[in-house]
């Protein structure tokens, strides 16, 4: 069967239409002619795989990646880098036009596309290190990956030594090089030989430190950051800093703000150094530890942090708070969060979002009482479908 792809969906992936059925077909861009598998037939729609590319687009390119064709990690690796960010953009404006809102969004680029990220997944199975094939349980053992930082794919080869049979493991680094190994695995093993590593810091084993240090030191535009293992923090310290920098020019010097999700402080703490008073609201337990010890570290005395549930803590809070950040896990906002968002009604929102389908569907609620004055694109996540948004509301004047 051959078709021809004439788009990409939200995820990446080539559409093509073959038979009047919308067909699905990875690994593919708009102009390939491809001779195609089918995978799995539905009602309204299939998805197959490439048997053989025919035609090949005067887009494609060949990707910088040896896993690509296998691994499930990054989808837009055939396209030069900026025409995937065009792609992005087209994304998000097709998803906003569901709202019928006119956008016009900023696009942010990562000044350094490769080597990027500072944290790693792996998973262990029989003996072999790697990722996942896209939705599925098989095995691509890899050697590095090219948008990892090159401290961590170092590493990669001593973890082959620890021989485990099967678990996962988690590597992180700061801007010093500094690495946490965090490994999770029911089978006994030595980490000696990761103890010799001059860059490894501290090894985590099924949650319980055994060498070194639990915490990595980070500092993002001269705010310094205590970070715990299991804490969250920004896997782009590239494009982390401009999304700070990008929300403090949006928070003015008598400003009162309440910062949903605030993780070790991070950017309650960068507004914290600009504003009348800060409170952070997060649930995992370390993560608030590391949050007040950062507040120390930075001598900011207007910034307070409570560790909670953001959905019982926000009903305990006053409406003094004028401007609230929101920074939430991909599924968005719940329910309650967004009635007692609509209740008190403060002055601006500025909603940070690595999921523009929760963002949209949120935006959905809030948008009736705001307007949007600025919305970013930032590629934290490059030659990924994947996208980072930073959407600036005002209440609307009555």
């Amino acid at each position: 069967m051959v078709g021809k792809i004439i788009k990409l969906d939200h995820e990446g992936n080539g559409i093509a239409l073959i038979d009047n059925l919308v067909t699905f077909v990875p690994k593919t861009i708009p102009g390939d002619i491809v001779e195609i598998k089918i995978k799995e037939k539905k009602k309204n729609y299939q998805t197959a795989e490439v048997v053989k590319i025919i035609t090949k687009s005067p887009l494609r390119i060949s990707a910088f990646c040896p896993y690509y064709d296998s691994c499930g990690g990054c989808q837009l690796q055939n396209y030069e880098y900026p025409i995937t960010l065009n792609y992005k953009k087209e994304k998000i404006l097709n998803i906003f036009s569901k709202l019928n809102y006119a956008l016009d969004p900023i696009i942010i680029s990562n000044p350094c596309n490769k080597n990027y990220r500072n944290k790693i997944e792996l998973k262990v199975q029989n003996k072999k290190i790697g990722f996942y094939e896209k939705k599925t349980n098989n095995m691509v053992e890899i050697e590095y990956c090219p948008i990892t930082n090159v401290k961590i794919n170092e590493i990669i080869p001593l973890l082959k030594k620890l021989e485990i049979n099967n678990g996962n493991i988690i590597l992180r680094v700061n801007k010093n090089n500094d690495i946490l190994v965090i490994i999770d695995t029911l089978d006994k093993i030595s980490c000696k030989v990761l103890e010799k590593n001059e860059n490894i810091k501290g090894i985590i084993l099924n949650k319980k430190l055994i060498w070194g240090e639990s915490f990595l030191e980070e500092e993002i535009n001269n705010i310094k950051y205590k970070i715990e293992y299991d804490a969250f923090f920004q896997v782009n310290p590239f494009i982390t800093s401009t999304l700070f920098n990008l929300i403090k020019e949006n928070i003015s010097t008598n400003s009162k703000v309440l910062d949903l999700y605030c993780g070790v402080g991070a950017i309650t703490l960068q507004v914290g150094s600009i504003c009348k008073k800060a409170l952070g609201i997060e649930i995992i337990p370390n993560a608030i530890k590391n949050a007040l010890e950062n507040k120390k570290l930075n001598n900011i005395s207007n910034v307070n942090f409570c560790c909670g549930d953001v959905l019982k803590e926000i009903k305990k809070i006053s409406n003094e708070y004028d401007t609230w950040i929101i920074d939430p896990p991909r599924k968005g906002l719940d329910k309650i969060t967004i009635e007692i968002l609509q209740k008190y009604l403060p002055t601006k929102i500025i909603y940070v979002s690595c999921n523009i389908h929760s963002l949209t569907r949120d935006l959905a609620s809030i948008l009736p009482n705001y307007e949007i004055t600025k919305f970013y694109i930032l590629d934290m996540f490059s030659y990924s479908h994947h996208v980072e948004c930073l959407c600036i509301l005002n209440k609307k004047l009555i």
